[in-house]
C-alpha cells in the first residue's frame, strides 16, 4: 500500500491489523515452543501427502482430478507436494488450516465429515489408521503448518516382491519399508496402497496389509507411497501336478539359451505342459505368413512336406528373410508402425516415406540408423522420406507423443495435464521433448525453427528442452535433436532396443512379452523380464538387425509348437505352452482371399494385380479392406479398435461379394480347374493346398466324397465345389494364423 493512501484508512483499522499479526505470530511462536524435542516434527511431504493418497483424496476421481472438486485441487497422487500445501495453506484466505482450533481446521473438518463433504465421511474412527490420519494432521496444525522437510524419500522396500503361491488358501502379508535421505527406515506399510490388477483375482485387505489369491495364475498386486509405484508379482501354479502324457514331444526339445530357456522356466514355474511340436504343414503356413504375409503356394507345400533334410525348417527361414515378399510385407509392417499415410491428399510424401522404409529394410540398415534418420531429418518431405516423421502429426505434443510410443514404447502423453500415475514420467519430462519438436517446422520442407515453444501448464512460461527421465538440455541449446538420438540409440538406453524386440515378438507370437506393447512401465511388468532383456541385448549385439531377431523367434521350440492346447494348458494365453491363434490382418486376408480364388481384387487406381499388403496409402480405394477393418494410421495400428473380428466382416464373408462374387468367375482358379476336365476330389484337394497348406484329412475326405455326386449334373456339381470353396475361406482356420 503507498504511504500517500496510509493517511485515509481510520487508525483504528491500522490497530487491529496490527493486533492480529501479533496474535498469529505469537500463536505461531507459542505453537513452536510448545513442540519439545521429543515432539517429532510433522513432515507435510513425507507424512501427510501418503494420507492423501491412502484415502484416495488426490486420487483422480476426487482432488486429484484435473479439475479437482468443490474447489480444491490437489495433484494428482501426491506428484506436486509443494503445490499441495499451497492449496491447503495458502487458498481461501487460509480457512482449511486454523492454526489456533486445529480441530476446526476445513481439512480436517471435510473428510471428518463434521461440516458438508461432497466425499462424505473419509477419515473413520473406525477405519484402517483413520484415527491416526487425524491425529498426524491435528498436530501438524498445531506445530504450525509447516512445510518444512529434512529428508527425502530414496526408494521403497515391498516385501515380498516376487512370491509362489502353492496353497490358494494362504494369506500374504504385504510389508512396505521406506528409506530416506539421511539414512533413516520407516515401515510405511499403513500408508501404502495396495491395488491388485485384477481384483477378481486378488483380494486385500487394506487395515491389515492382507492378499488373498482367488484363482491361480500370475496376478500383480501395484504398491504405491509417494511418488514410488512398485509391481508385486505372485505365481500360483496352473496345475497341481505336470502331466506330460500323450505328449512324447517335451522329451525330446532342444532348448534354445536365449528363448527356451525362459519360456520352460516359466513354465515349469507355473505347472504348465507344452503342446506338441506343430507338423510341417502348419509350421510352413505359419511362418511363410508371418515372415512374407502371403500362403504358401500348393506346389511349395507338396515341395517342404516331402523334403527329409532335418534342417528343412532353419533352411525355410532363411529362404524367406531374403525374399522380396519379405521386403514388402515388413515395409507394411514398418508403415503401420511408423503410421505412413497420405496427408491433404497429397500423396508424394507418403510414397517417398514409404520407399525410404522399403529401402532402408531391402538394405539390412539397422533399427537403430532408422530412429536416427527420422529423428535428425530435415528437407523435402516429398525427396527426402525420412522427414516425413514430422509430418505424421500436427504439433511438438504430438510429436512427443509418438516418439514416446513408437522408440520407447512408452505413454508418454499421461505426463502432460500431470505427472504419469503409474510410471516415472513427469510433466518436465512430456513438455521438455515437446519443447525439442517445437523448434522443428513441420511442413512440406521440414527445417529448423529456432524460435520454436510449448508453454509449460505448471510454470506458464516456456518449457525447457528434456531428455526424458533424464536431463534438462542447456539453456543454449536450439536443435535438442542429436542429444535426443544419441540418448535414445545408446546401447545403455533402458527403453529402445526392448521395445522393438517386444513388438517384433509380438508379430511372430501374437501377444508381446509386454502387453499393450506401447505401455512399458514399472507397474506393467513382462511376462518374462529376462527373455525381453536377452531379446534387446542379442538384438544390440547383432547391429539392430530385425532379420536377426525375427530368425531367432522363428527356430525357436516356444514359436514351432501347435496351436492345439491339451487340457492342462488349455487356459494358457500368455506364457507359451501352445501357439496363439492370431487373426490374418486385413491386407494379408485380402492378398490370401485373392491367391485362393485366382482372381485379383483392384484397388483404387493401382494396377490390376497389386497386393494389398503392397499398398502404400491406406486412404487407397477398397470397398474390401473397409470391410476387413484396414488401419487408417491416423492413431496407433496397435491401439486402435478394428473390424477385423467384428460382425460386418462376418456378414460379408458369409453372404456378400467379398467371396460370393469371385468364387466360380471365368479365369478363378476354380474354373480353370472345372473346365480343364480336373476330378471333382482333385478340385478338393488343390483347395486345401491353396487355402489351408495342407491335404485333407481322412474324415474331410470322406465327408466330400459322399457330398460330390459325380452322377449329378455339372451345374450341380460347379455348385457343390463352390460351396466347399466358401466353406473352406470362412473357417476359422483359414481365416487365421495358428
Amino acid at each position: 500500500m503507498c504511504r500517500q493512501n496510509m493517511k485515509h484508512i481510520s487508525p483504528v483499522i491500522l490497530f487491529l491489523v496490527f493486533l492480529n499479526v501479533v496474535v498469529f505470530s505469537n500463536t505461531l511462536a507459542a505453537q513452536n515452543e510448545n513442540v519439545s524435542d521429543s515432539d517429532e516434527r510433522i513432515s507435510f511431504e513425507n507424512d501427510l501427502i501418503p494420507i492423501f493418497t491412502k484415502f484416495g483424496c488426490n486420487a483422480g476421481a476426487c482432488h486429484g482430478s484435473a479439475a479437482g472438486r468443490g474447489e480444491f485441487k490437489l495433484s494428482l497422487f501426491g506428484g506436486n507436494p509443494q503445490a499441495d500445501y499451497a492449496a491447503i495453506v495458502r487458498q481461501i484466505a487460509g480457512r482449511r488450516v486454523n492454526l489456533i482450533h486445529p480441530e476446526k481446521s476445513l481439512v480436517i473438518l471435510k473428510p471428518t465429515a463434521q461440516t458438508r463433504h461432497g466425499g462424505g465421511r473419509v477419515l473413520k474412527e473406525d477405519s484402517a489408521h483413520g484415527d491416526e490420519a487425524v491425529q498426524l494432521l491435528h498436530d501438524w496444525i498445531r506445530q504450525g503448518a509447516r512445510y518444512e522437510t529434512k529428508r527425502h524419500l530414496k526408494y521403497v522396500d515391498i516385501t515380498p516382491k516376487k512370491q509362489i503361491i502353492s496353497n490358494l488358501k494362504q494369506t500374504i502379508h504385504l510389508k512396505a519399508s521406506a528409506h530416506f535421505s539421511d539414512g533413516t527406515t520407516e515401515d510405511v506399510t499403513r500408508w501404502t496402497v495396495f491395488t491388485p490388477e485384477d481384483t477378481s483375482a486378488i483380494k486385500i485387505n487394506p487395515a491389515a496389509a492382507i492378499a488373498k489369491l482367488n484363482r491361480r495364475g500370475r496376478h500383480i498386486i501395484i504398491a504405491r507411497y509417494l511418488t514410488e509405484v512398485i509391481p508385486i508379482e505372485f505365481i500360483a501354479p496352473l496345475n497341481e501336478t505336470i502331466d506330460k502324457s500323450g505328449n512324447t514331444n517335451n522329451a525330446v526339445e532342444k532348448t534354445d539359451a536365449i528363448i527356451d530357456s525362459e519360456i520352460q522356466k516359466l513354465l515349469s514355474t507355473l505347472r504348465l505342459p507344452v503342446s506338441a511340436t506343430a507338423d510341417d504343414d502348419t509350421f510352413l503356413r505359419r511362418v511363410t505368413l508371418d515372415l512374407t504375409g502371403r500362403l504358401p503356394t500348393p506346389e511349395n507345400v507338396n515341395a517342404f512336406l516331402t523334403k527329409t533334410d532335418t534342417k528343412k525348417r532353419e533352411t525355410l527361414v532363411d529362404t524367406l528373410l531374403a525374399s522380396e515378399e519379405f521386403n514388402v510385407y515388413w515395409t507394411l509392417q514398418l508403415a503401420k508402425l511408423f503410421r505412413v499415410r497420405s496427408r491433404d491428399r497429397n500423396p508424394q510424401g507418403a510414397y517417398a516415406y514409404h520407399q525410404w522404409l522399403s529401402q532402408q529394410l531391402r538394405d539390412g540398415v539397422g533399427y537403430d540408423h532408422i530412429a536416427r534418420s527420422v529423428i535428425l531429418a530435415t528437407g523435402d518431405s516429398h525427396q527426402v522420406g525420412a522427414a516425413n516423421f514430422y509430418r505424421t502429426v500436427e504439433g511438438p505434443r504430438e510429436q512427443a507423443e509418438l516418439m514416446s510410443e513408437l522408440f520407447m514404447g512408452a505413454r508418454l502423453r499421461c505426463a502432460n495435464c500431470h505427472n504419469h500415475p503409474l510410471d516415472r514420467w513427469t510433466q518436465d519430462d512430456y513438455h521438455g521433448l515437446a519443447a525439442i519438436f517445437a523448434k522443428i517446422e513441420n511442413e512440406q520442407i521440414v527445417r529448423l525453427k529456432p524460435t520454436g515453444t510449448v508453454i509449460h501448464p505448471v510454470t506458464r512460461e516456456k518449457a525447457q528442452l528434456r531428455i526424458p527421465g533424464e536431463r534438462f538440455l542447456s539453456v543454449d541449446v536450439v536443435d535438442g535433436r542429436r542429444e535426443l538420438a544419441d540418448w535414445l540409440t545408446d546401447k545403455e538406453n533402458p527403453y529402445f532396443a526392448k521395445a522393438i524386440v517386444n513388438r517384433l515378438w509380438k508379430a511372430m507370437m501374437g501377444r508381446g512379452l509386454v502387453e499393450p506393447v506401447d505401455d512399458f512401465r514399472s507397474t506393467n511388468p513382462a511376462t518374462h523380464p529376462n527373455l525381453l532383456t536377452a531379446l534387446a541385448d542379442d538384438f544390440i549385439t547383432n547391429g539392430y538387425d530385425l532379420r536377426h531377431t525375427l530368425r531367432q523367434i522363428a527356430l525357436s521350440n516356444a514359436y514351432a509348437r501347435s496351436a492345439n492346447a491339451i487340457p492342462q494348458n488349455r487356459i494358457d494365453d500368455r506364457f507359451y505352452s501352445h501357439a496363439l491363434k492370431k487373426p490374418l490382418a486385413p491386407e494379408v486376408l485380402a492378398d490370401a482371399i485373392s491367391d485362393v480364388l485366382g482372381v485379383p481384387d483392384t484397388y483404387g487406381a493401382e494396377p490390376e494385380g497389386t497386393r494389398a499388403v503392397a499398398l502404400i496409402d491406406p486412404n487407397t480405394r477398397s470397398d474390401a479392406l473397409d470391410i476387413l477393418g484396414r488401419c487408417s494410421r491416423q492413431t496407433s495400428c496397435e491401439t486402435s479398435i478394428s473390424a477385423a473380428d467384428g460382425l460386418q466382416r462376418k456378414l460379408h464373408l458369409f453372404n456378400g461379394d467379398l467371396l460370393n462374387a469371385r468364387i466360380g468367375v471365368p479365369g478363378s482358379r476354380l474354373d480353370k480347374l472345372i473346365t480343364s476336365g480336373t476330378l471333382p476330389m482333385e478340385i478338393v484337394r488343390e483347395f486345401y493346398l491353396a487355402a489351408l497348406s495342407r491335404h485333407p484329412t481322412h474324415k474331410e475326405q470322406t465327408f466330400w466324397q459322399q457330398h460330390i455326386d459325380v452322377d449329378v449334373s455339372a451345374n450341380a456339381q460347379r455348385a457343390i465345389l463352390e460351396d466347399m470353396v466358401w466353406s473352406l475361406l470362412t473357417c476359422n482356420e483359414f481365416v487365421t494364423n495358428h
